[in-house]
């Protein structure tokens, strides 16, 4: 086995006249030592991982570790022990270096997923030391499916998440027609006339996509099939999840159409989930089927799946054979320093700023003056899961339509964070009809710094209105969500804030009314606004 080094010391092989396999106690310590150490390192990886499978959508996440070491253990009963010496350990040792500094990034800036990543190239590079890149490579299969046990960064899963919503509703009322119910569809709001169904979230199809990928993605790593089969198998997961999810809908608006809308709460929406779930299951056994009979295959569908599990703990027990090295040695000296660092001087607390809160906001803008705040429905409350947020409309007695402006502040985005008006205006049955990431500082009286903001037209039927809107983050003005949270990482490892706001301004645009005179009543609200900003929205 590759665990062995002669060239660190002499290999112990069992001998018949001398009783059982001694164990290599050194090798097996620094081990032992390396993965404690490792715990303790990324243990802000793990919480993170452990929260994040407490939501629906990441429920699946504590088999993925068990299901990757069964992928690994299978393969390793095809591995022969190697008592020779192996040189090429190093490879994993830089790995563990970039693992190490990966999640020394995450722990600085306070971001735990970052800390999560890290984990999993710590994984491999342990394998890679362990074994050497020559054999440690083939493992690659279990180390990969680790991903699926990984919490989505938000901005990606909310933009994955509108996109699913968006086909779910209309493959689900597509379906509904072809059944003659009378149907509906505005953004993700299914109408059917004596009741509105909103599509959210959660019917999304990512609760059962990511565990089905995850299962796909082991069915193909057991797949004894052409190579093409297993890239269908694994592909074909997204198109089977859409469409099931979508006939879960369609199933569910035909219930409450013809019995009400509480069939559809409590054990019967949770019912139709699984079964859906199972079906999706049997789908990819049926196409793993079909494709060995187009291909005329002599194996049946029991003969290409490799189910064979018998001999996983003696694969186990092959740790007694690990070997002190340079490279292991290295290694673990490594992964103790970073975790010693750490405990000794642990990242500084993340700072929250001082700041008013936005009911001290001003009622009057300029010349503009604000009507009562507006109220976000508990749910939307919910979903935007801001720390604080403004909803007014400002109104100037020459303007010919009054002006809206919305702020979201979030004290720490490392827990979910800003959603981008991009994924939640189509959602509303918006659609964004134009959109340009334009620079206003030039125009800005005093200001020689980047003043990034998104200038869209949307429209809903004959409507129009025109939005800016930004990401404020420490003094910085962004326009692209993903720029913003790089921007957060920055901040979060050279100053400690993790805080950030969300501003948008919108107004109508009347039907004999042109483009530039909406803008015009933009630019005169967003020039007060952002005077008054930074008391809210803490720039320092």
């Amino acid at each position: 086995m590759s665990f062995a080094d002669r060239s660190a010391e002499t290999s112990v092989r069992p001998d018949s006249r001398s009783g059982p396999m001694r164990f290599a106690t050194p090798g097996v310590a620094l081990l032992v030592l390396s993965v404690l150490a490792a715990a303790f390192f990324f243990r802000d990886g793990i919480d993170a991982l452990l929260r994040a499978w407490q939501l629906p959508e990441y429920s699946h996440g504590p088999l993925i570790p068990v299901l990757s070491a069964l992928l690994f253990l299978r393969q390793l009963k095809d591995v022969p022990e190697n008592h020779g010496p192996v040189s090429d350990r190093w490879p994993g040792v830089a790995l563990l270096i970039v693992a190490l500094a990966l999640g020394a990034v995450g722990k600085v800036a306070n971001i735990e997923d970052i800390v999560a990543y890290a984990l999993i190239l710590w994984v491999g590079a342990t394998i890679l030391i362990s074994f050497g890149w020559s054999t440690g490579k083939q493992f690659w299969p279990g180390v990969l499916h680790l991903v699926y046990m990984l919490p989505l960064p938000g901005v990606l899963y909310y933009k994955i998440s509108t996109v699913l919503q968006a086909i779910s509703s209309e493959l689900g009322v597509w379906m509904l027609r072809l059944i003659d119910v009378p149907v509906f569809l505005d953004g993700n709001i299914i109408d059917l006339g004596v009741l509105k169904l909103h599509v959210a979230e959660a019917c999304s199809g990512l609760r059962y996509l990511f565990p089905i990928l995850s299962f796909s993605y082991v069915f193909a790593c057991l797949y004894r099939g052409p190579v093409w089969h297993k890239a269908v198998l694994l592909l074909a997961a997204v198109p089977i999840t859409v469409v099931m999810n979508s006939v879960r809908i369609a199933f569910g608006g035909w219930i409450a159409n013809r019995f009400g809308i509480e069939w559809l709460e409590g054990f019967t929406h949770f019912f139709e989930g699984w079964v859906i779930f199972l079906i999706c299951v049997v789908l990819l056994f049926l196409l793993a089927w079909a494709m060995l009979k187009l291909q005329r295959s002599p194996m049946t569908l029991p003969e290409a799946l490799d189910l064979e599990m018998s001999g996983l703990p003696a694969q186990m027990a092959r740790v007694r054979l690990v070997r002190p090295s340079p490279a292991l040695i290295a290694g673990t000296v490594a992964v103790v320093a970073g975790a010693a660092a750490f405990f000794v001087s642990p990242p500084p607390e993340r700072v929250a700023p001082d700041r008013e809160p936005f009911v001290l906001f001003p009622t009057a803008l300029g010349e503009w003056r604000a009507g009562a705040p507006l109220a976000l429905t508990p749910e939307v409350a919910a979903a935007l899961g801001a720390d604080d947020y403004h909803s007014i409309d400002l109104v100037h007695p020459d303007a010919a339509a009054p002006v809206g402006l919305f702020m979201a502040y979030y004290e720490d985005q490392t827990k979910g964070g800003i959603h981008s008006p991009e994924i939640c205006l189509p959602g509303s049955g918006w659609e964004i009809a134009w959109l340009e990431r334009v620079d206003l500082a030039p125009t800005m009286a005093g200001r020689d710094d980047a003043f990034n903001i998104n200038r869209a037209i949307i429209q809903k039927g004959e409507a129009r209105m025109m939005v800016y809107y930004w990401f404020a983050q420490h003094g910085h003005h962004t326009a692209w969500d993903f720029a913003a949270k790089m921007q957060l990482v920055w901040s979060g490892i050279t100053a400690g804030r993790t805080d950030g706001a969300l501003v948008r301004i919108l107004t109508r645009i009347h039907p004999n009314e042109d483009d530039a005179a909406a803008e015009a009543r933009l630019r005169a609200v967003f020039d007060e606004t952002v005077e008054v900003l930074p008391r809210f929205v803490p720039e320092l």
